[in-house]
């Protein structure tokens, strides 16, 4: 059971974003996140985008930094990725 996260490298709303997964559970992965101090609102739909600003805190905490193809890697081989859906129900 691993916690995951990738360098903040996305942006938007003027910041900077990582993403924090799981590769065991979504129970694991909110926990973690609650640890943190991260909203449960930050969850999207298989990981929370959280703030560069918890980037040290969470490898601090037992996350384990990884790329960002490497953690989209393991979220699916773990059975956890949901992917987004278009308007007509595809997944995309």
């Amino acid at each position: 059971m691993t916690i995951l996260i990738d360098r903040p490298l996305w942006p938007a709303r003027g910041r900077l974003w990582s993403h924090l997964v799981s590769d065991a559970s979504y129970e694991e992965l909110h926990a973690f996140a609650e640890s943190l101090g991260a909203p449960r609102r930050a969850f999207d739909r298989d990981h929370y985008d959280v703030p560069e600003e918890f980037y040290d805190a969470a490898i601090a905490h037992g996350a384990t930094p990884v790329g960002s193809q490497e953690l989209v890697a393991r979220l699916t081989a773990a059975g956890l990725r949901r992917r987004k859906r278009s308007r007509s129900g595809e997944a995309v």
